[in-house]
């Protein structure tokens, strides 16, 4: 209408039918915001920048974190985060937040990985459970993990699995174990476990991956590992940890007779490169009953899905950690407590139609043993 110098009909659209679309588009806009915050949906309606996200980290392995989240804010909660799930090992979980913490901000070469740690101690203390607690802060999954177990790799001629194997030799065309799954997901925790078990030609391609943050597979592709944390378990120098357990006054002696088997096992380039060697605790009966109580709240939330409630006395937590303790072999004998006391004898009650959905399990010690009751929805909110 401009165009032709028709100012009437221009008047009349800028001025009229344009306000009026426009009224009714913030009308439509304000009802469709209602209709999906009123849950009577199940679709949304229209594409948000979550989603978008979403599918962009599905296809590239990039965690969601990074391109939504200010990542900074994350890094400053780490070890807040890890502590929650790692109990026990405050100087540990402060090692590697710290080291994490210097790389992310810009004060460690960029051309290594993230951060590279060497974690000691005896089993079932939490050199593991801090890996997962890593990959699933940092990286949003647990499945963010890459564990190469080494003792698969104790003979010479295994070695060529984690890069693959050369031309003219079978699985030539699948890739390296290491390198295909880092190809694929370049943001993830490294986990290699007991690495005393490997062959020594192992830690000539784990030389260049810690020294150059990248390495050259068989078929010729440069893989990075700039966006990767590198975490190194070993059971070596156990023997002196658990020698001292709650004897604070004797860690010094215990560190260095712990560092000297380190280095009478491993070269010293290799050492050198690796950002922290961290020495894991014996666990003492009071960590255990924090690590029960972590063990109850994920099953709280497995019984939730059936619209179960779980009560645990104090007097059961403490059942379960003295029937659980066993310092030579950490937490993992409290696993199997808790299974065996707690978790096998509540799928059978389920399964006897015992508890029914909306009922409280309220569990207490009774004989020396665990005592369940079925409380149900009314009178577990009374009580």
């Amino acid at each position: 209408a401009e165009r032709d110098y028709d100012l009437n009909r221009a008047a009349e659209l800028k001025y009229g039918k344009l306000t009026d679309l426009q009224r009714q588009l913030e009308m439509a806009e304000a009802k469709l915001e209602e209709t999906q915050t009123s849950g009577k949906t199940l679709l949304r309606e229209e594409v948000t920048e979550e989603d978008i996200a979403e599918i962009i980290s599905k296809w590239t392995g990039i965690p969601v974190s990074k391109l939504v989240q200010s990542e900074m804010q994350k890094l400053l909660t780490l070890e807040d985060e890890l502590h929650r799930r790692v109990i026990g090992q405050n100087e540990a979980v402060t090692a590697v937040s710290d080291a994490i913490q210097r790389s992310r901000a810009g004060l460690a070469d960029p051309n290594r990985p993230t951060a590279s740690f060497i974690f000691l101690g005896p089993t079932g203390v939490g050199k593991t459970e801090l890996a997962k607690a890593l990959a699933a802060y940092l990286f949003d999954t647990e499945e963010a993990i890459v564990r190469i177990d080494m003792s698969e790799y104790m003979e010479k001629h295994a070695v060529s699995r984690l890069i693959g194997a050369p031309p003219g030799y079978v699985g030539y065309d699948e890739g390296g174990q290491l390198t295909e799954a880092i190809r694929r997901r370049p943001y993830a925790v490294i986990l290699f476990d007991e690495i005393e078990k490997a062959h020594p030609d192992v830690f000539n391609v784990m030389l260049q991956i810690l020294d150059d943050g990248r390495v050259t597979d068989a078929q010729g592709h440069t893989v990075d590992f700039k966006n990767t944390i590198i975490i190194m378990t070993s059971n070596i120098g156990s023997q002196y940890i658990l020698d001292i357990a709650g004897d604070d006054s004797r860690y010094e002696e215990m560190r260095s007779r712990v560092l000297e088997a380190l280095r009478a096992n491993f070269r010293p380039e290799f050492l050198n490169r690796v950002d922290e060697t961290i020495i894991f605790h014996g666990l003492q009966r009071e960590e255990l009953q924090q690590i029960v109580k972590i063990q109850v709240k994920r099953l709280e939330e497995r019984l939730a899905e059936r619209k179960l409630a779980l009560r645990l006395a104090s007097e059961a937590v403490d059942f379960l950690a003295d029937i659980g303790y066993d310092p030579v072999y950490g937490a993992r004998p409290l696993k199997r407590a808790i299974q065996r006391e707690l978790e096998t004898q509540i799928a059978k009650s389920i399964l006897r139609g015992d508890f029914t959905a909306g009922d409280t399990i309220a569990i207490d010690v009774e004989n020396e043993r665990l005592a369940f009751k079925r409380l149900p929805a009314a009178l577990a909110a009374m009580s």
